[in-house]
């Protein structure tokens, strides 16, 4: 397998950000949890068959189909001529159903998940090779260099900050300093968005001579990040902590910052490392052993062109990879990505070790 590495781009060009939540458990995210169980294939007449344009009905796994996303999805491709089924589930269960129905294929495509979580499904040989129509229309160092997957929408996940702190940390590692002694909140590592922070950090220390890849200097940073820090707990409204002081610093992923500044009347500061920020990228795929590829890779040239994606963006705040879309974005959103820059991350390497990252900080950290 080919590494692979995301390389720092253009703010108009290709710097994006998604808007659908990604975080941990709290009032203030979307719960990616299951809305309904895959409909059996026969229930819609039968396996789908390739009918080419205009014909064959779809089922399609995401874990970004809530807050009615699946089903104005659902509704705007009948619109244009798809027939398909919007299955919600929560992103860390996703990858495992993929998996496991990878002999009795139930899905036709999958879009939301992460490189790291793509970097597992290939990994199982569960996704089908292909190519979209509007391949030249997105930066291809977000997806997949063996083409089995590509970027539709991207976030920087970032810390939003108290406005009124007389001083402001720059880095991540300015966190583990005493005075910074339960100020900050780290979302749990269960949720999307802690789980890539902290794989963003430990990647500083890579060292092949390590446990699991990371040095020993690495390791008691980490260890020091987090004994210092607040751990969310559920139910927390960790934003109003940020903005009543009680614990001023947050980590927040792209949609959490815009869209909390527009509903709690609030400009938050952001911090930006000189090394970057993560940006989690969703991408789509076509899954190995459908007998609708065809119909799918019709499906996802319609769902990542450039007139689909702008429509999703304009009903659910995302910001697309494609680049004629992005143009449109609102000033808000541009302003928001110009203050961050993305961390060039190996995520191959990430997928490869983050499970047993996140087992050794849960045990032995926290």
């Amino acid at each position: 397998m080919k590494a692979k590495k995301i390389l720092a781009f253009g703010l108009i060009a290709v710097m994006t950000v998604t808007l659908s939540a990604c975080g941990g458990s709290s009032n203030n995210q979307t719960d990616h949890t299951d809305s309904g169980s895959t409909q059996d294939r026969a229930s819609d007449g039968g396996d789908a068959q390739d009918t080419g344009s205009g014909g064959g009905s779809l089922v399609i796994y995401t874990n970004s189909g809530s807050d009615g996303r699946d089903a104005w999805l659902k509704n705007y491709a009948k619109e244009n001529g798809f027939d398909v089924e919007v299955v919600q589930i929560q992103g860390g269960d996703l990858g495992n159903r993929i998996v496991s129905e990878k002999n009795n294929v139930q899905a036709d495509l999958v879009f939301g998940l992460n490189n790291v979580e793509y970097e597992k499904l290939k990994a199982e040989d569960t996704l089908e090779q292909w190519e979209p129509a509007w391949k030249d229309e997105v930066d291809l160092s977000l997806g997949d260099a063996d083409g089995y997957y590509y970027p539709l929408v991207i976030q920087p996940l970032v810390n939003i900050m108290n406005a009124d702190l007389d001083e402001y940390p720059k880095d991540y590692t300015d966190l583990t300093d005493e005075k910074w002694k339960d100020k900050y909140t780290i979302l749990n590592f269960g949720g999307g968005t802690g789980k890539t922070i902290l794989a963003s950090l430990l990647v500083r220390y890579q060292d092949p001579d390590g446990e699991a890849g990371i040095s020993e200097e690495g390791w008691e940073f980490v260890k020091n990040w987090v004994q210092n820090g607040h751990m969310e707990t559920e139910g927390e409204d960790y934003v109003g902590g940020v903005i009543d002081g009680s614990h001023p610093i947050c980590e927040m992923w792209g949609s959490g910052v815009l869209q909390n500044e527009q509903q709690r009347d609030y400009k938050f500061e952001i911090m930006s490392p000189e090394i970057g920020v993560p940006y989690v990228t969703e991408q789509i795929a076509v899954l190995k052993g459908t007998d609708s590829k065809d119909r799918a890779v019709e499906f996802a040239n319609w769902f990542g062109s450039a007139e689909t994606q702008t429509a999703w963006m304009e009903q659910f705040g995302t910001v697309p990879c494609q680049k004629a879309a992005f143009e449109k974005a609102a000033d808000n959103v541009k302003e928001f990505v110009g203050k961050v820059h993305q961390q060039d991350i190996d995520w191959e390497f990430v997928a490869q070790n983050l499970d047993q990252w996140v087992e050794k900080v849960e045990l032995e950290f926290m």
